[in-house]
């Protein structure tokens, strides 16, 4: 469908899912709308944003609203990953302090199918009591919690990272695999089966492009741990990339 040039709106995209770069790249090739991606670190799996991108924090609350106001920002549209709460609640309590259109753009969560064997947890820090010294345990989880999940832990851990993991400090139960996805099922049996994993821990993401592990899991009969998504907020909320350029449309 071809879509109407919006000059005089500048719409704030939170950036950081699959579906906030396939929104980017359908606005940037309409010039809809005047658009600005916020990441809070530069894109590491398909390099840059096709739109102008701002990176790293706005500084708190006030920060965000003050930068709002400074780019003139008209509507805000949240395809942040699924498990960004803190800066997804800010944006609401911000939106609605200046009276700014806002919606969440937010997939479906995973729901297990005939053969899965899932048991779901609040959080990394709940899934080292289901575990034993003699599981081997592959993650998908990232660094940010990775000390939660395995501090006081005796398994031994096998955490998916995108690049060299150097910087993080040494542990004698935690060894890293270097892997850029999109993985198939096949790819990730290889992966699980090699290893000899019996446990997987990943983040309730959502998405067809990761759900790949999950079907790997459940093909090796593997017990499947799922980090359960953050409590959702009370606001607009879009599923498809379609429900979210009918919302622009929209403004």
């Amino acid at each position: 469908m071809k879509r109407t040039p919006n000059s005089s709106g500048h719409l704030l995209l939170l950036a950081g899912s699959g579906e906030a770069r396939v929104i980017a790249g359908l606005l940037a090739d309409s010039g809809q709308i005047q658009v600005t991606a916020s990441l809070l670190n530069p894109p590491r799996s398909f390099g840059p944003l096709p739109v102008t991108t701002r990176l790293g924090r706005f500084g708190g609350k006030d920060g965000q609203a003050r930068y709002l106001h400074a780019q003139r920002v008209t509507a805000v549209l949240d395809a942040s990953h699924p498990f960004a709460a803190r800066i997804s609640a800010q944006t609401v309590a911000v939106c609605a302090d200046l009276g700014l259109p806002y919606a969440q753009l937010l997939r479906p969560d995973w729901q297990p199918v005939a053969g899965d064997q899932w048991q779901q947890v609040a959080d990394e820090s709940r899934v080292a009591p289901l575990l034993t010294r003699q599981n081997r345990v592959f993650t998908t989880t990232g660094r940010a919690t990775l000390e939660a999940l395995t501090r006081n832990c005796a398994a031994q851990f096998y955490v998916r990272q995108l690049e060299d993991p150097s910087d993080l400090p040494a542990q004698p139960n935690v060894h890293h695999i270097i892997g850029k996805g999109p993985f198939s099922v096949e790819d990730e049996i290889r992966t699980l089966r090699g290893l000899r994993i019996d446990v997987l821990v990943v983040k309730n993401s959502g998405g067809l492009p990761s759900r790949t592990k999950l079907d790997a899991a459940r093909a090796l009969g593997i017990k499947v741990i799922l980090i359960a998504r953050p409590p959702l907020l009370d606001v607009r909320r879009l599923q498809t990339v379609k429900a979210a350029m009918d919302w622009i449309d929209s403004l």
